[in-house]
């Protein structure tokens, strides 16, 4: 069998597969390579905390769409199902970390703020992630960073145009 590595572009369009297909799919898997190894760093360096990934990134979530919100609207922020999220604010309102309580409006509304304690917690969370984003970038300039960004972006927004293409085929 002969390797693909080496093949140039024109070898590629006369073989059985082609090299877009092999750079997609190792660009799809290095991605998720890269969110794993990030994602672990990151578990590893907030671990004495005493946070989960599931806990510190409920936390960052909510610090970030604001405070006293739905656990509704927390669930779907982080893209998760509310009843995976209802373990993790136990275990985060056990810590001291949120408090819970229902809503003034609509008793069936249960919200969720993050404490003094949670504060605090956060700007720990803070200058730990920052620490590892600063060690994990290492080496690679603010222009590349930029543009990895606007690649990301414009990715993203592709697979959401497309999702969104197939949930309205879906409908009709």
């Amino acid at each position: 069998m002969v390797s693909t590595v080496n093949k140039t572009e024109s070898e590629h369009v006369n073989s059985a597969q082609p090299m877009a297909e092999h750079s997609e799919l190792s660009l799809g898997e290095r991605l998720g390579r890269l969110h794993r190894l990030w994602r672990m760093v990151a578990d590893g360096e907030l671990a004495p905390l005493g946070l989960t990934h599931s806990r510190w990134t409920a936390l960052w979530k909510l610090y970030r769409i604001g405070q006293d919100v739905s656990q509704k609207h927390l669930a779907e922020a982080l893209e998760i199902e509310l009843a995976s999220l209802m373990r993790t604010l136990g275990q985060l309102e056990q810590q001291g970390l949120v408090i819970r309580h229902c809503c003034e409006h609509d008793k069936r509304v249960r919200r969720v703020a993050l404490t003094e304690a949670g504060l605090a917690v956060l700007d720990q969370m803070e200058a730990k992630i920052i620490r590892v984003r600063a060690e994990l970038l290492s080496g690679v300039s603010l222009e590349m960073q930029a543009q990895f960004e606007q690649t990301l972006n414009q990715i993203s927004h592709n697979a959401a145009a497309r999702l969104e293409a197939t949930a309205t085929k879906a409908q009709e």
